[in-house]
């Protein structure tokens, strides 16, 4: 049996514990430590995993032992959590979004450079996602003929209950509202299919809910390839998660029902003979497993493979945000900078 990561991991409540429960699904990690502002999340930590719990930050990262650190914080706090660890000489699994600001992607990236340290970043991992490869596939194969075109939309309505003095409600921290909070996870996924992407140009507004955070993101997009499309991003509206992709051949609705209740896909074929072709469900092979992220980041550390989604996948999503602000605020189309 491979010898198991020690960790400790800032963040065990809230979608902390749900990183836990996948860690322990794994058999790879071992959580020896843990630190979280609330103390009952710490108690059920303690129980369910056996980590000590600690004071603060600096005695979870003094732990002795540990060989690296998971952050299940806030977007606000990672860049410096990341760097203190790093700097220690830890790896990292931190979670998306990456950071908030673009100095603090290339203050990441120095780093790791600098110390060497392994990071991996809480994206989807779609290398293990039977949806994802099934569409990457398709295009890959030219089943679609030329894309021409897509259209995302990811939103749900958790900007409503975004309070005064929340972080999520400072653009400062939480820049494009839900193109930040769920968009990045969209814009991987999309660089995933597509490849980079190189201009964005955006409309905001916000003045739906109370608080200072863009309410809804419209961006168009441009690729590396010549592909344009849009994104779509609302904070103050019921779940929704749609996919359409277009092409000349084909073109493919993918469309997730709840979070991890399922996802449809359908095609519909070009017709060039006045009949109409009829809707098609496309069969999809095998469970998501939501782990394959961690399984990776601990391949990266123990054995030097490629850690996938890794800083920079998470950098280069958080890039096309930032950029999108720009643009809406100055108007005018902006270039995505070169990591």
């Amino acid at each position: 049996m491979s010898k198991r990561l020690k960790v400790a991991q800032i963040g065990v409540g809230g979608f902390g514990a749900r990183r836990r429960e996948l860690m322990r699904q794994t058999g790879l990690f071992e959580l020896v430590a843990a630190y979280d502002l609330n103390p009952e999340a710490l108690v059920r930590c303690e129980k369910d995993d056996g980590a000590k719990p600690v004071a603060n930050y600096e005695a979870l990262l003094a732990t002795p032992g540990i060989e690296a650190v998971v952050i299940s914080t806030g977007a606000k706090f990672h860049a410096d959590q990341v760097i203190q660890a790093a700097e220690r000489g830890l790896h990292v699994f931190v979670e998306k979004p990456l950071c908030s600001t673009q100095d603090e992607v290339t203050a990441l990236l120095d780093v790791r450079k600098k110390t060497g340290v392994v990071i991996g970043v809480g994206h989807n991992d779609h290398r293990h996602d039977p949806v994802a490869l099934t569409i990457k596939k398709m295009i890959d194969e030219g089943a679609f003929g030329k894309v021409a075109t897509f259209e995302e939309t990811t939103c749900h309505s958790g900007g409503l209950m975004i309070k005064p003095g929340d972080w999520r409600g400072d653009p400062a921290k939480n820049p494009g509202g839900m193109l930040f909070q769920c968009g990045c996870h969209a814009l991987h996924e999309l660089m995933f299919y597509f490849g980079p992407i190189t201009e964005v140009s955006a409309m905001m507004r916000y003045d739906v809910h109370t608080t200072l955070t863009a309410d809804v993101a419209l961006c168009h997009l441009k690729f590396a390839s010549g592909l344009i499309g849009t994104l779509n991003a609302y904070h103050v509206s019921p779940y929704r998660y749609t996919l359409n992709i277009f092409g000349t051949k084909m073109s493919l609705y993918r469309n997730e029902r709840y979070f991890d209740e399922g996802t449809t896909l359908v095609m519909q074929e070009e017709f060039l003979d006045g009949k109409k072709q009829p809707m098609k469900t496309v069969p999809v092979e095998g469970p998501m497993d939501h782990a394959g992220g961690l399984r990776s980041f601990y391949e990266g550390v123990r054995h030097g493979t490629l850690v996938y989604p890794d800083l920079m996948d998470g950098a280069r999503a958080v890039a096309v945000i930032f950029a999108a602000e720009e643009s809406a605020r100055t108007g005018r189309p902006v270039r995505i900078p070169k990591l």
